[in-house]
């Protein structure tokens, strides 16, 4: 990666060190997708609210026929274009597309509708845009689990209230969690929660432990399975179109 995007809080990007812990995470559910759901050379893909663009060049390079990433922002979208040059942009607004009924194969959105404000009407866009049988693939942070005060966020979500959301338009075929794995929670055994530790001083106060951690982790140091929602750090969807 040789350029990133400033770094709001309101999305995390990949070469950006202290944020590596806040990547690796997202970086895990795409890589679930990518091993376990068939993109599918003659699928049409969608990415919405794809933010840097690093999740829809995945799905790219696990040869989906086509991928567009639809964010509302221009600087994001100039970056996309430029630092993904075969992913297709689009700008618009996430619960008024401006796609064609049935348009995808697929659609992801990930940690993306905290964010909204109008989370239903969204998820009925992605039923009006996604073709018969076509697959969704939804995550968003565990209400229960996530550090409150995060300011970008309209409504975090239990995994109940997510379930609900789907419920009306798409039939739900994988409810999964993403969590800690070993080498992850051997580290917070000896020294406590590393969301906490993060969060507690900027990284420039961050002791050695700490900062060794962070540059370390990859999307490899997550686990995603189902069971365990409630505990778990984020939520993830996998439905099925009507």
């Amino acid at each position: 990666m040789t350029e990133t995007l400033p770094l709001t809080g309101e999305r995390t990007a990949p070469g950006i060190w202290h944020e590596n812990y806040w990547f690796a995470r997202h970086d895990a559910a795409y890589r679930w997708i990518t091993a376990n759901l068939p993109v599918g050379r003659a699928g049409r893909v969608l990415d919405a609210g794809c933010g840097e663009g690093y999740g829809a060049e995945l799905l790219r390079l696990a040869g989906a026929g086509s991928v567009t990433g639809l964010d509302y922002e221009d600087t994001t979208l100039r970056h996309v274009r430029r630092v993904y040059p075969q992913v297709n942009v689009a700008r618009g607004n996430l619960v008024q597309t401006p796609f064609t009924d049935r348009a995808f194969t697929t659609i992801t959105s990930l940690q993306t509708i905290e964010h909204l404000w109008e989370q239903p009407r969204f998820v009925a866009e992605c039923a009006r845009i996604l073709a018969p049988q076509g697959t969704l693939v939804l995550s968003t942070p565990n209400r229960l689990t996530f550090p409150s005060g995060n300011w970008y966020h309209t409504r975090e979500l239990t995994a109940a209230e997510f379930a609900e959301l789907l419920e009306p338009h798409f039939e739900i075929t994988h409810a999964l969690g993403l969590h800690h794995g070993a080498r992850l929670t051997a580290w917070e055994a000896q020294h406590g929660s590393c969301v906490d530790a993060q969060l507690a001083a900027p990284h420039e106060q961050w002791d050695d432990n700490l900062n060794r951690l962070v540059r370390s982790t990859t999307y490899e140091d997550f686990e995603i399975r189902p069971g365990d929602l409630d505990e778990s750090l984020d939520l993830i969807l996998v439905a099925r179109a009507g």
